[in-house]
């Protein structure tokens, strides 16, 4: 297990077959919450892995903890919860997701 390492599932409202429902984060609680490695599932249980995640990106910002991801501060629509980081690796290492698409 990975020390200083905190494991994020994020369930979204579907908005349509080319956006996630479900985001997977492994966060760095030692480099101010930076995300290490990110997955993105969508409505047809595909994954996509990313290992590179701020490589496109413009601006670098921290992944919000699960108590303010849940308070509504950054908005609505999605429900975060921890983890274990044998779920993450489970899912990075597969090409289809077999868990719940939303937090109901």
């Amino acid at each position: 297990m990975k020390e200083n390492v905190e494991y994020i599932k994020v369930f979204a409202d579907y908005e349509s077959d080319d956006m996630p429902v479900v985001y997977l984060y492994e966060v760095d609680l030692e480099d101010e919450r930076l995300a290490l490695r990110a997955i993105e599932i969508f409505a047809d249980r595909k994954v996509k892995c990313i290992e590179d995640f701020y490589r496109d990106v413009i601006e670098i910002l921290s992944i919000p903890s699960v108590e303010d991801l849940n308070s509504g501060e950054w908005g609505g629509g999605f429900f975060a919860l921890a983890i274990r980081e044998e779920e993450f690796e489970e899912i990075w290492n597969s090409d289809s997701y077999k868990g719940r698409l939303s937090a109901e």
